[in-house]
Protein backbone atom coordinates (compact mmCIF):
# COMPACT_ATOMS: atom_id res chain seq x y z
CA UNK A 1 0.00 0.00 0.00
CA UNK A 2 0.98 3.73 -0.55
CA UNK A 3 -0.15 6.75 0.96
CA UNK A 4 0.13 10.11 0.16
CA UNK A 5 0.68 13.21 2.49
CA UNK A 6 0.43 16.66 1.06
CA UNK A 7 1.48 20.08 2.77
CA UNK A 8 1.30 23.54 1.57
CA UNK A 9 -2.37 24.74 0.50
CA UNK A 10 -4.00 28.04 2.43
CA UNK A 11 -5.48 31.09 1.57
CA UNK A 12 -3.52 33.74 -0.29
CA UNK A 13 -4.23 36.98 -2.09
CA UNK A 14 -4.24 37.20 -5.94
CA UNK A 15 -0.79 37.71 -7.42
CA UNK A 16 0.31 35.72 -4.79
CA UNK A 17 2.16 32.13 -4.62
CA UNK A 18 2.31 28.97 -3.06
CA UNK A 19 4.06 25.88 -2.81
CA UNK A 20 2.14 22.19 -2.43
CA UNK A 21 4.33 19.10 -1.79
CA UNK A 22 3.16 15.36 -1.78
CA UNK A 23 5.57 12.45 -0.15
CA UNK A 24 4.58 9.26 -0.61
CA UNK A 25 5.55 6.02 1.07
CA UNK A 26 4.76 2.87 1.11
CA UNK A 27 5.68 0.76 -1.77
CA UNK A 28 6.82 3.06 -4.07
CA UNK A 29 8.78 0.92 -5.98
CA UNK A 30 7.71 0.96 -9.74
CA UNK A 31 6.47 4.98 -9.18
CA UNK A 32 6.47 6.04 -12.69
CA UNK A 33 3.61 9.11 -12.71
CA UNK A 34 3.39 11.41 -9.93
CA UNK A 35 1.06 14.82 -10.26
CA UNK A 36 -1.61 17.05 -9.06
CA UNK A 37 -5.18 17.63 -9.75
CA UNK A 38 -7.96 20.17 -8.76
CA UNK A 39 -11.14 20.28 -8.47
CA UNK A 40 -13.40 23.69 -8.02
CA UNK A 41 -17.29 23.79 -6.66
CA UNK A 42 -19.36 22.14 -9.39
CA UNK A 43 -16.68 21.26 -11.73
CA UNK A 44 -15.15 18.37 -12.72
CA UNK A 45 -11.67 17.39 -11.64
CA UNK A 46 -8.96 18.07 -13.63
CA UNK A 47 -5.05 17.32 -14.14
CA UNK A 48 -2.69 20.56 -13.46
CA UNK A 49 0.36 19.28 -13.25
CA UNK A 50 2.00 15.82 -14.01
CA UNK A 51 6.18 14.71 -13.99
CA UNK A 52 7.57 11.01 -15.44
CA UNK A 53 9.19 10.11 -12.72
CA UNK A 54 11.90 8.19 -14.88
CA UNK A 55 12.41 10.92 -18.14
CA UNK A 56 10.98 13.88 -16.40
CA UNK A 57 9.16 15.35 -19.06
CA UNK A 58 6.05 17.04 -17.20
CA UNK A 59 3.00 17.98 -18.31
CA UNK A 60 1.03 21.31 -17.71
CA UNK A 61 -2.63 22.21 -17.93
CA UNK A 62 -3.45 25.32 -20.91
CA UNK A 63 -4.11 27.23 -17.50
CA UNK A 64 -1.63 27.15 -15.66
CA UNK A 65 1.65 27.31 -17.89
CA UNK A 66 3.89 29.95 -17.01
CA UNK A 67 2.87 30.05 -13.66
CA UNK A 68 3.07 27.00 -12.28
CA UNK A 69 6.32 24.66 -12.04
CA UNK A 70 6.01 20.82 -10.84
CA UNK A 71 9.62 19.17 -9.52
CA UNK A 72 10.35 15.72 -8.23
CA UNK A 73 12.67 14.74 -5.58
CA UNK A 74 13.02 10.39 -6.25
CA UNK A 75 15.50 10.51 -3.29
CA UNK A 76 12.49 11.48 -1.23
CA UNK A 77 9.46 9.97 -2.90
CA UNK A 78 7.76 13.76 -3.51
CA UNK A 79 6.28 15.70 -5.51
CA UNK A 80 6.58 19.30 -5.47
CA UNK A 81 4.61 22.33 -7.45
CA UNK A 82 5.08 26.04 -7.21
CA UNK A 83 2.57 28.12 -7.94
CA UNK A 84 3.26 31.69 -8.74
CA UNK A 85 0.71 34.73 -10.08
CA UNK A 86 -2.33 33.14 -8.66
CA UNK A 87 -5.65 33.92 -9.85
CA UNK A 88 -9.18 33.50 -8.07
CA UNK A 89 -9.72 31.04 -10.52
CA UNK A 90 -7.08 28.91 -9.08
CA UNK A 91 -9.16 28.06 -6.13
CA UNK A 92 -10.14 24.07 -5.16
CA UNK A 93 -8.84 21.55 -3.56
CA UNK A 94 -5.87 20.24 -4.88
CA UNK A 95 -5.26 16.30 -4.90
CA UNK A 96 -2.36 14.53 -4.90
CA UNK A 97 -1.69 11.55 -7.40
CA UNK A 98 0.70 8.82 -8.22
CA UNK A 99 0.62 6.01 -10.57
CA UNK A 100 2.87 2.79 -9.95
CA UNK A 101 3.17 0.23 -12.42
CA UNK A 102 1.74 -1.87 -13.42
CA UNK A 103 -1.71 -0.71 -13.03
CA UNK A 104 -2.26 0.76 -9.19
CA UNK A 105 -3.34 4.78 -8.27
CA UNK A 106 -3.47 6.36 -5.37
CA UNK A 107 -4.81 9.85 -4.21
CA UNK A 108 -4.22 12.28 -1.50
CA UNK A 109 -7.54 13.19 0.86
CA UNK A 110 -6.82 16.85 -1.06
CA UNK A 111 -6.13 20.53 0.30
CA UNK A 112 -7.92 23.73 -0.23
CA UNK A 113 -6.23 26.27 -1.91
CA UNK A 114 -8.08 29.39 -1.68
CA UNK A 115 -6.90 32.91 -3.66
CA UNK A 116 -8.62 35.75 -2.76
CA UNK A 117 -9.74 38.17 -5.82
Amino acid sequence: QVQLEEFGGGLVQAGGSLRLSCAASGRTAGTWLMGWFRQAPGKEREAVATINWNIGSTYYADSVKGRFTISKDIAKNTVNLQMNSLKSEDTAVYYCNTKISPRFEYWGKGILVTVSA
